[in-house]
């Protein structure tokens, strides 16, 4: 079975930095695009950053871009998010996602970890 599993997410002061990890099992790691959601309490879930299997470009939001950013190592099956000058707003749920490629759904998920930044 596939397991998704969402670490280093806590509290941290605005301007702060945290990096959160996705150890992943159960699949074919270097396959698989990845990538990060998160939801905003009272808000839907929303993309947050993807990194694909084939060549291993990122891609990142908006609202994240400069501050955020999504890498790989297949050899430890693990997926990062290195978030640096967080905000209020970045106060959320982050999960961890996985996929086959573009155009296929987000079909695994891990559970979540909260990230919280105050001022």
């Amino acid at each position: 079975q596939v397991e998704l599993v969402e670490s280093g997410g806590g509290s941290v002061q605005v301007g702060g930095s945290l990096r959160l990890s996705c150890v992943a099992s159960g699949l074919t790691f270097d396959r698989k695009d990845f990538g990060w959601f998160r939801r905003a309490p009272g808000k839907e879930r929303e993309l947050v950053a993807r990194i694909d299997w084939r060549y291993s470009v990122p891609f990142h939001v908006d609202a994240v871009q400069g501050r955020f950013t999504i890498s790989r190592d297949n050899a430890k099956n693990t997926v990062y998010l290195q978030m640096n000058s967080l905000k209020p707003e970045d106060t959320a749920v982050y999960y961890c996602a996985a996929r086959a490629a573009d155009y296929h759904p987000w079909e695994h998920w891990g559970q979540g970890t909260l990230v919280t930044v105050s001022s």
